[in-house]
Formats: structure tokens, sequence, C-alpha cells
């Protein structure tokens, strides 16, 4: 009797365990629902090619951040380093693109920047055996310093026609997402990516398995460090410039869309479509209190509130039952 599940056994499991995947992050995507609802409602020009592009546009870098974030949360570790990899790829963006390598040679470097500096992290971690924690917040500073380095004030450019392109009126920045996300599910079906989960939810059973949990866990980091440099870039081409502390908030805001999202401290729990819908939510949050008239102290308060609650509400359930 063979031991290999046919197609159609394999489709009949997929949505069951999708479905499963999803059951602690519903109540996150009820919540993301309600607010879009509001948001349109406040702001009827979402529903235009215009307004959807501005609004995709402002949530793009921190939807980029959050699945650096949580690629490395999926595999047990954490960066502290996220703000200061996007002020470098911003600096490096703004310095380069319109020099003699052009945009084709400083989008490399960008791209560079960040599978270099986020690889080399990765094999510290990993090689040392040192808490992730402390790697990249000492590596937070040498990268601030470096981004400051390379730009001790705001200034640079961005061509202006690459600005247009992806800070127009145009929904770049929906389909780049959209891109990202496939190019994500294609990694998940690779040797590294399957081991993604198990170097993450039980390092030691995977590896005395035969699983390449060291080279997950650095390609992990190098694929973080690739998303920040490239979140970077984005906020330099919405700018128009570059800014050496651009990123700084974007550090606490990618660990609040993970967790927000149900990706685990411990590693191998959670997805990244539940940090992508974490990401959503801090965005429209923002928005619609915006247009409420929110005081930005007030702001601060309702985000706090709203998080607690959207954390708290699946975990009150798991007690429960």
């Amino acid at each position: 009797m063979s031991m290999v599940a046919s197609p159609r056994q394999a489709g009949a499991l997929y949505w069951p365990v999708q479905l499963r995947r999803n059951a602690g992050v519903r109540g996150l995507f009820a919540v993301v629902m309600v607010f879009l609802v509001a948001y349109g409602f406040l702001f009827p020009g979402l529903l235009t090619a215009s307004g959807f592009a501005k609004f995709t546009q402002s949530w793009f870098p921190l939807a980029l951040v959050a699945m650096a974030q949580a690629i490395l949360m999926l595999t047990g570790g954490i960066s502290l380093a996220i703000g200061a990899m996007v002020s470098l790829g911003a600096v490096i963006a703004a310095t380069t693109m319109t020099g003699p390598l052009g945009v084709a040679g400083g989008a490399a470097a960008v791209a560079l920047a960040g599978i270099g500096i986020g690889g080399a992290t990765g094999l510290i971690v990993v090689k040392l055996r040192l808490p992730s924690i402390v790697v990249t917040l000492a590596g937070s500073f040498v990268i601030g310093g470096a981004a400051l380095l390379i730009l001790p004030r705001p200034g640079g450019a961005i061509p202006e026609w690459l600005s247009e392109l992806l800070a127009g009126n145009t929904p770049a920045a929906f389909v780049l997402l959209v891109l990202i996300v496939l190019l994500w599910k294609l990694y998940l079906a690779t040797p590294l990516g399957l081991s993604l989960y198990a170097a993450g939810e039980n390092p030691v059973g995977a590896y005395r398995s035969g699983v390449p949990v060291d080279g997950a866990r650095v390609a992990a980091y190098a694929i973080s460090g690739l998303l920040c440099t490239g979140a970077g870039l984005f906020v330099a081409a919405q700018t128009g410039s570059g800014d050496p502390v651009i990123g700084t908030a974007f550090t606490l805001n990618s660990i609040a869309a993970a967790v927000l999202g149900g990706i685990g401290f411990l590693g191998g729990q959670g997805t990244m479509r539940g940090a992508l819908a974490g990401s959503l939510l801090l965005s429209l949050m923002v928005s619609v209190m915006f247009f409420l008239g929110f005081t930005p102290v007030a702001q601060y308060v309702a985000q706090g509130l709203i998080i607690i609650g959207a954390v708290a509400i699946p975990q009150f359930r798991k007690v429960q039952q």
C-alpha cells in the first residue's frame, strides 16, 4: 500500500491545515476588517486608484519590516537592528542612485548591504551561539553609525522618475508586495524554507533528523536584511532623499506587527500572513485616528489598548477552552 498521499488527498488536507494555522489570528483578521471599513467610510477616496495607491504606499515599508522580523522570530530569533537597517538602505539609495552607479547599481548596493549584513549577523548568532537580541542590539549601533558616516544629515537624492513610479499615483507598492508574498511562498517550498519552522520549533530534533538548521537560520537573517534595506530604499523614494535615522520607529513597530500577527517569541509558531495582517492593522489604526482628530498622545494610548486587546483575546479563548 502506497504511503504517499495522492494529489486529491493532499488537496483535501490543505484547507483544514490552513484553517487550523489561522485559528489564532481570526480575531485579528476581524479587527482589520472593522478598521478597513471604518477607514473606507472616513476616507471614501480609498476606493479610487490614487487613494488605494497612497494607502498601500504608507503600509508597504511597515509590511516589509514586519516580514523581516517575522522570519527571524519563526526561527526563534529577534532583531533590534531593523530600524538601523532601514536607515542604511535609505542612505545608500540616496547617495548612489544619482551617481555613476545609477538606479540599477544603487539598488544592487542596497540589496548586497542587506544580504551581507544580515547573513553576517546570522553567522555570528549561529556559529558563536550568542543570543540574537544581544547581537542585533550591538549591530544596531554599528549599522546606525555606518548610516551616519555615509550621510551625516538628511540629504542625497532619488531620481524623480523612480520616486514617481514607487510613490506616485500608481499601485506599484501593492504589486511589489504581492510579488514578495509569492516569492515567500516559493521559498517555503525550498529545502531551507521547509526547514524554517523546524529550526525554530525544535532545533535539536530537526538537526538530528538531518534538517539544515544552521543554514535555515543564516538564510533567514540574510532575507530579513534584504527586506529591511529594501524598505529603506522605498522610504527614500517616498521622501526623495535619505535620512540616517529615518528607520528608528520601525524596530518596535516590526515586533508589534509580528506579535499581533500571532508570531511566537520561541519560534516555530505563526504565519507570514498573520504578520502582514498585524502590520496592516497598525497602519490602519494610525490613518483612522488621524481622520478622527485624535491627538498624538491619544493615538499612542489607543494603539496600546487595541494591540493589547488583539493579542489578549485569542489567549483568553485558549484559557477558557
